[in-house]
């Protein structure tokens, strides 16, 4: 059997593209260029919480990877090095050799530098963390929303929690939309270039990782405001032809989580741009309500307001 040494060598060193120090010492020597902030995330994965035991073991090291990518891109920041920490319940190098693919294809999708990290023996469990470069002044924050901004959401959300529900049996989608949602939940696509673009233009921002509703109800408290969402504004057409039941749709698109979208705000002058980035970068931009002083309220197709709870997912309450 190789040894943890031998592992790490063989599957988890590459050439390093902008890093002074990389693998194989005590730490990494990092420089940020001049005038740029470093914008540090991690994003742990843990077996049946997070992923079932039995993922693809390549799906789950671009995963892996990808939300935390999803965290700097929600900055408006460029990811740059990654270290990665992992608990492996044995040392089984075909799994480890398809998840480092994964995870390295990540790496070379967003020209990223591995640069170190740590394994051990014990239950599934995969920590990377993240640091990218942001220009001093620039980062997005979730405390920038102000009354009278749009609330915009990117790509489809929801797509990832219709491949979950039929992955536990919940729903049966016909292999047309399997495809398509069971690659949003297992091979999410960070945001990056819309991160980079809504700078200067975007007032707050975060990612949906815990559902839109959720993980909306962070920028509110932060930014101290609240918000309207237009229910005719939701993409919701693609989830209900995926389903056929317009409640899930509904809960898929504003509860579900795994998306990796953008939520932001941004004031009204800036909507002409903000809508001009949709075909540069295929990506498909809703803006799906407002900021305002109340509380968080759904105005529904027939112009009626109704009440909203901001909760999404539970990482202590519930488990994949």
């Amino acid at each position: 059997m190789p040894s943890e040494f031998a592992l790490i060598r063989r599957h988890f060193t590459r050439p390093a593209r902008h890093t002074d120090l990389a693998v194989g010492d005590d730490a990494a020597l990092i420089r940020p260029a001049a005038g740029m902030q470093l914008a540090i995330s991690t994003d742990m994965l843990v077996a049946g919480t997070h992923f079932f035991a039995d993922t693809d073991p390549a799906d789950l090291g671009w995963k892996a990877l990808a939300v935390n990518v999803s965290d700097l891109a929600a900055m408006g920041a460029t990811p740059r090095w990654v270290v990665l920490a992992a608990s492996l319940p044995a040392a089984d190098e075909a799994w480890i050799a398809a998840f480092a693919g994964g995870f390295f294809a990540c790496c070379e999708a967003f020209g990223i530098d591995a640069i170190g990290g740590d394994t051990t023996r014990g239950p599934l469990n995969l920590c990377p963390t993240i640091f990218g470069e942001v220009p001093v002044g620039q980062a997005i924050t979730r405390a920038g929303a102000r009354p009278g901004d749009d609330l915009w959401i990117s790509g489809r959300p929801g797509r990832a929690a219709l491949g979950l529900a039929h992955l536990r049996g919940e729903i049966r989608l016909a292999d047309e939309h399997l495809a398509d949602s069971l690659a949003a939940l297992h091979r999410p696509q960070p945001r990056v270039a819309l991160g980079l673009a809504l700078r200067g233009l975007a007032s707050a921002m975060l990612d949906v990782s815990d559902g839109l509703l959720g993980d909306l109800g962070h920028i509110l408290e932060q930014s101290g405001v609240g918000a309207r969402i237009d229910e005719v504004s939701l993409p919701l057409a693609p989830l209900t032809a995926a389903c056929s039941d317009p409640a899930r749709a509904f809960r898929a698109c504003t509860a579900g989580g795994d998306d990796y979208e953008l939520l932001f705000t941004a004031p009204p002058e800036n909507r002409d741009q903000i809508a001009a980035l949709a075909a540069p970068l295929a990506l498909p931009l809703h803006r799906i309500g407002s900021i305002d002083k109340g509380g968080l309220r759904l105005r529904d197709r027939d112009g009626r307001e109704h009440d909203l709870a901001a909760s999404g997912y539970d990482h202590f309450g519930q488990g994949t």
